[in-house]
């Protein structure tokens, strides 16, 4: 709800504050006293793209702030969390408009875009007029107006749910269509590479293998001549011989040494024993070291073949395996394709029924309550003397969407036999209003929390359906607030606070001013507005009987 508004230095007003009250708030006034003015400020202060120029003549900036009651469970607060702004009971927003054009904005002292006042509006003001295209005008927000008329949020999510539902079918439908499109074009080069890497076999840690193979081969004769001296040097014919002879010569006369010859001889025992192992060790090195010219030949064959493969797919020679089996496993999903394509269509096809069952019982719903959103607005125009007007909620075929099948006009026939159209296409002016006013009724309960506004809604209409409007704007603000800009005696009556905007003129420059109307004030402005200028006895006598009821 909003509380007060201050603003300065903005077009013809230098400073004015209005502290708006719970319930009907009326303002009036001459025409081009600043009624329009103080909307267009409200309406910057709350994000809404208006004049380009309102800084007032002579100032540097103008500046409006506007402060709300922000009960807890608001819609406002979602807005201010998504933002990652501070909330409290009160929220106060603040703009400022500097004269080479440059706008900064607040909320809570906190700084903020001019999208989050926007979305922040959205959630605490509503604007009405006959030129208001955010508001009833709009025929894009016909079908939304009529789904929180008829309560139907459950329909909607699961329509919504289904929606989704269908959206993700599609969407993995689509991606294996493209990806064994894919497949399909690269289906040659895939099974030659997997026959390729049959063919070979790849396994890995044989490339380090193999290289350690070809370097030992391609040394082994100059190490094999080198070795096969060092196994004659270590065999009967060398070390071995010699240390046996040695050992035979020791032992035959070790019982005449008188134990002095034991330890040579243990010593050439252990010698033996260790030339035992050399020998052995040798021979085993020259079995290794034997070879053919072709086997090296084979082992630098198929370490190039690896190598080679490896440079082909820009891979290492140990990961080839891995690489193969990525290969083999595409070519598998391509032979099964055709499988997942079939299940990925029955599922969107279960996804599409479902989506339309959900979007028909949505509409069937919205249907139903347009009969009665019909039959509610048909009893709101009789008392404001439009009885032979139709109203009428058409339906057409929308683009699929998360919210339905379903386009909504509001439509309006004025006469028996004219012919039917949307709202903001056949009313005339005055006639107009009486439509937005009446819809609105219709509508309300379920606006707890955003102010009303209606700017001039009773232009054209007067007597007995101006006093209708009025009414009808009491009974609006009984569930809330409303502000009303108006020119009619009869609807300035039926506010419980009432404000006047009139304009002056101070050292050369028009400002305008705005005043709370005591109650006999009160009377002289609504009685201005019966008779004019000259306020007459009569015109009084007739203002209190208006406020009286």
């Amino acid at each position: 709800m909003l509380r007060g508004l201050t603003i300065r230095d903005m077009l013809i007003i230098d400073q004015l504050e209005l502290e708006v009250q719970p319930g009907l708030n009326a303002l009036t006034g001459e025409t081009g006293a600043g009624k329009s003015i103080l909307l267009d400020s409200l309406g910057f202060v709350l994000g809404w793209r208006g004049r380009a120029e309102l800084v007032r003549s002579g100032a540097e900036q103008g500046e409006v702030t506007a402060w709300f009651d922000l009960p807890p469970g608001h819609r406002a607060r979602a807005v201010l969390a998504e933002a990652g702004l501070p909330q409290d009971d009160e929220l106060i927003l603040r703009r400022i408009n500097s004269r080479d054009g440059r706008k900064t904005a607040w909320v809570n002292d906190r700084r903020c875009s001019g999208e989050v006042l926007r979305q922040l509006s959205e959630t605490l003001v509503e604007l009405h007029g006959q030129h208001d295209d955010r508001g009833l005008l709009n025929p894009r927000g016909h079908r939304s107006l009529l789904d929180v008329f008829g309560g139907h949020e459950a329909k909607i999510n699961a329509t919504r749910t289904a929606w989704r539902s269908r959206a993700a079918a599609r969407k993995a439908l689509d991606a294996a269509e493209a990806a064994l499109a894919q497949m399909r074009a690269d289906e040659e080069f895939l099974r030659h590479a997997v026959g390729e890497f049959d063919a070979l076999d790849p396994q890995p840690g044989e490339d380090e293998a193999l290289d350690s193979r070809r370097r030992l081969m391609q040394g082994a004769e100059r190490m094999r001549e080198d070795v096969a001296k060092a196994q004659a040097a270590l065999g009967h014919d060398g070390a071995e011989g010699a240390a046996g002879d040695a050992m035979r010569w020791l032992e035959s006369v070790a019982q005449s040494a008188e134990g002095h010859l034991d330890p040579p001889i243990a010593a050439i025992g252990r010698a033996l024993v260790e030339l035992d192992e050399a020998t052995s060790g040798v021979a085993q090195a020259l079995d290794v070291l034997a070879f053919n010219a072709s086997e090296l030949e084979e082992v630098e064959e198929r370490l190039f073949a690896i190598r080679a493969l490896a440079r082909k797919h820009e891979t290492l020679p140990d990961d080839l395996a891995k690489f193969c089996e990525g290969l083999r496993a595409k070519l598998t999903a391509l032979d099964q394709g055709e499988g997942n394509i079939a299940e990925l269509q029955a599922d969107l096809a279960l996804a599409e029924a479902e989506y339309t069952r959900a979007a028909e019982a949505l509409g069937k719903a919205r249907r139903k309550s347009a009969l009665a959103l019909d039959k509610a607005m048909m009893r709101e125009l009789a008392p404001l003397k439009m009885e032979r007007a139709v109203f009428e909620t058409v339906f057409g075929t929308a683009e699929p969407g998360p919210e339905g099948m379903d386009e909504v006009t509001f439509c309006v026939a004025t006469n028996p036999g004219a012919s039917s159209g949307p709202l903001n296409r056949i009313a005339s002016g005055g006639e107009l209003s009486r439509f937005l006013l009446a819809l609105k009724v219709c509508l309300t309960g379920t606006d707890a929390g955003v102010t009303l506004i209606f700017d001039e809604i009773d232009r054209g209409v007067g007597g007995a359906t101006a006093d209708a409007v009025g009414r009808r704007l009491a009974q609006l603000a009984d569930k809330g607030q409303v502000l009303v800009v108006t020119h009619s005696p009869q609807v300035a009556a039926r506010a419980g606070h009432h404000w006047r905007v009139e304009k002056r003129v101070e050292k050369g420059q028009t400002l305008s001013s705005l005043s709370v109307l005591s109650n006999q004030a009160r009377v002289d402005e609504i009685a201005r507005m019966l008779s004019g200028d000259t306020i007459t006895d009569a015109a009084r006598a007739a203002a209190e009987t208006l406020i009286a009821g």
